[in-house]
């Protein structure tokens, strides 16, 4: 009895040290900018993750979107305008995405805790990229791309800008 429970153990501790991805940790900052005009509306949002080298989906992060309108009638009709994300996998989906949608953001900074997010927990080890895309109704669209590499091997932090619609984007990762 003893020896089965020893031999538990030690397998125990063997697939702990098996799975370094559920140590490392990934957050994505991003700023929306304030935008002025008569109609300007918060702006819609995906975060997505692609293969590096195929750009195929390999999940979603999130996806903020007017949530709030009465009975959900409509609120679904702009994310069509975040074309990227909806080629790839917004046209598949069904609203709400479970753990994934939210509520529109309004200007300013806002952090992702992907090591939370359920697409980054089923990632296989390799290179990827975490999208970012904004669509505003009446207003402009930004799309950028920060490589990712899964599990990271050291901490490491990557930045990129939008031209108008999406400031600051900075991913940082840690083992």
């Amino acid at each position: 009895m003893k020896k089965r429970l020893f031999t538990s153990v030690l397998s125990l501790i063997g697939l702990g040290a098996a799975l370094p991805a559920w140590s490392a940790d990934a957050q994505l900052e991003l700023n929306l900018p304030a935008v002025q005009g008569a109609r300007v509306k918060r702006p819609y949002v995906a975060v997505w993750l692609e293969k590096a080298a195929s750009h195929d989906f390999a999940g979603n992060i999130a996806v903020w979107y007017d949530m709030a309108k009465p009975n959900n009638i409509g609120a679904t009709k702009w994310l069509p305008d975040l074309r990227s994300w909806w080629r790839i996998s917004g046209s598949q989906a069904s609203f709400p995405i479970d753990g994934v949608s939210g509520a529109t953001r309004p200007a300013g900074e806002h952090t992702i805790n992907l090591g939370t997010s359920p697409a980054l927990k089923k990632l296989a080890a390799g290179e990827y990229e975490v999208v970012v895309e904004v669509a505003r109704e009446h207003g402009g669209h930004d799309l950028v791309r920060l490589p990712l590499q899964w599990p990271p091997r050291a901490a490491k932090t990557t930045e990129a800008t939008g031209s108008q619609e999406l400031g600051l984007v900075r991913l940082t990762t840690k083992p």
